[in-house]
């Protein structure tokens, strides 16, 4: 039976602010937040994935729960299936006890990684699962993989909690913020909420003997078509403002969705050039930890919540 004070952290969303938007909606009586969101556990997948940074996923992936809806509205975003917001959510619906019992189900197979996928507007979900899987005798690594649009108040909740941070880093270019994801302020927000998640994990990211993260930060950053002094002053801000020694993930996989093949830039996949110019910044701004993608990637990576296994199509 689940015990009313193992939801408690539910009762946050009686007057939501969780996430920078601060809707102060009750998530108990409307889901018209920015996020659209209920209290409920809105999950579209809990999988094995195969990712980007071999020490995320490492030889046998990692076990993804992939929240739905999102507190930004990329216009480019690949998993649009589940993170727009006018698409109905009712059948993305599980219970807890289903969430568990499909998370253990995956550990059991040798898995010892959890990762949360934007779970920004999900958090009190979030430490509930976490709380109910411990309490059920596993102790995963927990990696919180969010879209960088976090509350630094929220996060510091996470301390302890929390083994990996693995934020996107996307715009240090307000207009392109508000263009792209509605959320001028996002270069703000986002470089608050890495110097939180720095201030939990210091710069270092300590591996198992088998070489998967056990703790510390791994930023993502994906360069977008056109769009090369962005991802420069992202590079430069990461160097300058918070540490070189962090490990960057540094991502050529866009490739251009139905929904943008009208957009002025969005419309094309990223040219070599372009992510080779971002590759040199990076270098030369000593950022020496870290990945590269190779630049067939846009081929991959492109899943399909309509399958039961989203990316095995």
């Amino acid at each position: 039976m689940i015990s009313d004070e193992l939801l408690k952290p539910l009762e946050e969303l009686r007057d939501c602010a969780i996430c920078p938007r601060e809707c102060h909606v009750n998530r108990f009586e409307t889901a018209k937040g920015i996020c659209r969101s209920d209290p409920s556990f809105n999950i579209a997948s809990i999988c094995i994935h195969k990712g980007e940074e071999p020490v995320i996923s490492g030889p046998q992936g990692i076990c993804n729960i992939f929240f739905t809806n999102c507190n930004l509205q990329c216009v480019y975003c690949q998993n649009y299936q589940i993170s727009d917001i006018t698409i109905p959510r009712a059948s993305f619906r599980m219970s807890l006890e289903k969430v568990v019992s499909e998370v253990t189900a995956i550990l059991d197979r040798g898995i010892n990684m959890v990762g949360f996928v934007s779970p920004s507007h999900f958090i009190p979900q979030m430490k509930i699962i976490i709380q109910t899987v411990k309490h059920a005798g596993y102790s995963p690594v927990w990696v919180y993989n969010s879209n960088g649009y976090d509350k630094a108040e929220t996060l510091k909740s996470l301390e302890g909690l929390i083994d990996v941070y693995l934020p996107d880093f996307k715009y240090m270019d307000t207009q392109l913020a508000l263009s792209l994801s509605k959320a001028g302020d996002y270069p703000t927000i986002a470089a608050s909420a890495i110097k939180e998640m720095y201030r939990q994990k210091g710069s270092a990211l300590h591996l198992s003997n088998g070489n998967t993260a056990e703790s510390g930060i791994v930023i993502r950053h994906l360069v977008l078509p056109g769009q090369v002094q962005n991802s420069l002053q992202v590079l430069r801000y990461i160097a300058e403002e918070i540490s070189p020694k962090l490990h960057i993930s540094l991502m050529s996989q866009y490739y251009p969705t139905d929904r943008v093949m009208e957009h002025p830039f969005l419309n094309r996949e990223l040219y070599r050039e372009e992510y080779d110019k971002v590759v040199e910044e990076m270098e030369d701004l000593g950022l020496e930890h870290g990945w590269i993608q190779g630049f067939e990637s846009t081929a991959h990576y492109r899943p399909d919540f309509e399958q039961d296994h989203p990316f095995e199509n």
